[in-house]
């Protein structure tokens, strides 16, 4: 039962969705790192409730507390624990629904794994709500990479059927942040939000595409059998709850192309090597080949929806329905952009610091 992620930049998240707190250990983090509670707290308001129009009713402070290991505006070398505590909880509709599994979400098979033991208020661990951990370490993260020059985005490309125009990485880090989609084409982000605003009228909920994008990242990151840098990557990315598909570079579409449209040639620029297009996302045989870092996931709609659904009475053994009340997302990528943008500044955090370029005590 494994809830920790990283080999040497270990993070292991705890707590559940309507429990006292969520929080997240990071074991490994170098020792003299200057990092505030402000710097975390920044990078969590991205993600809360409230900041897309989206977004759930439940709005929680979402307050950053350190526990321990920073000192003095910088990491000690010890574990850093870092919570936030749960106040706009109101449990009552899932007392109700209790042994009714909810279709889409991970009701039955927590079930099944934790024998009924499991806390299955707002879905327990398997809530969105345990993402905020995810956040809260990837801030630590984009402090260590800034010591490599490393910037990690993330913006939406797609909600629903809406596609975003393709955009340049300038006008993507200018552009995202200035609208609560988190889409760096304007006119498409006014077109997601009716979208939403209508799926929500309808009660039911949509999906989308986010793109993270890592620049600078140096070539050689990454083993090529046993912890493949796109593979780590992926698996981080899949531990979003919502993450139902993860491709680099063309991706899916490669499989449509002959390999001269898909190969990208070789060419010296300024001295260092480069490819003329980046069809591979900047990761060749594992390893990261110094080109930018384009990956790109598919995230779900909501499962809980204002329609019925038939279900089944896991307690009863018999055919039920299920229409599910309270506060929910109409569509999650929004929220989910600073996710992304976490989970990947974590994976290369941790093989920036497996290929020494971080060093143990920063100075």
């Amino acid at each position: 039962m494994s809830n920790s992620l990283g080999e040497l930049l270990v993070i292991t998240s705890f707590g559940e969705s309507h429990g006292r707190c969520v929080g997240v250990i990071i074991d490994g983090c170098p020792a003299g790192l200057a990092v505030t509670e402000e710097d975390i707290q920044k990078e969590v308001d991205r993600r809360k409730a409230g900041a897309s129009p989206a977004s759930t009713a439940r709005v929680e402070a979402d307050k950053v507390e350190v526990l321990a290991g920073i000192f003095e505006g910088k990491t000690s070398g010890a574990p850093i624990c870092l919570l936030m505590w749960n106040r706009d909880v109101d449990s009552s509709e899932y007392e109700r629904t209790r042994f009714l599994i909810r279709p889409g979400h991970a009701d039955y098979t927590a079930f099944v794994k934790y024998g009924g033991f499991n806390d299955f208020r707002g879905g327990g661990r398997f809530s969105g709500r345990i993402t905020a951990t995810f956040v809260m370490a990837g801030a630590i993260a984009k402090k260590l990479l800034q010591l490599l020059d490393i910037e990690v985005i993330a913006h939406t490309v797609a909600i629903g059927g809406v596609k975003a125009k393709a955009k340049g990485f300038d006008e993507i880090k200018k552009k995202a942040a200035q609208n609560p989609l988190k889409c760096a084409d304007s006119a498409a982000a006014e077109a997601m939000s009716k979208l939403i605003e209508k799926v929500r009228a309808e009660g039911d909920s949509v999906g989308g595409i986010i793109e993270g994008v890592a620049l600078n990242v140096p070539a050689g990151l990454g083993e090529p059998s046993g912890s493949p840098l796109d593979g780590e990557l992926a698996k981080a990315l899949f531990a979003i709850p919502a993450v139902k598909g993860v491709e680099f570079g063309s991706g899916f579409a490669a499989s449509k192309k002959k390999g001269s449209e898909n190969n990208d040639p070789f060419a010296i620029q300024e001295g260092r090597i480069v490819t003329t297009t980046n069809n591979a996302g900047g990761i060749l045989g594992g390893i990261s080949n110094g080109m930018p870092i384009v990956v790109r996931v598919a995230v779900k709609p909501p499962s809980s929806i204002a329609k019925s659904q038939p279900t089944v009475n896991i307690q009863k053994m018999e055919k039920a329905s299920l229409l599910i009340k309270g506060r929910h997302d109409a569509c999650i990528v929004p929220r989910a952009v600073a996710v992304v943008e976490s989970m990947i500044a974590l994976t290369i955090g941790d093989f920036a610091i497996r290929a020494g370029l971080i060093p143990r005590v920063i100075k």
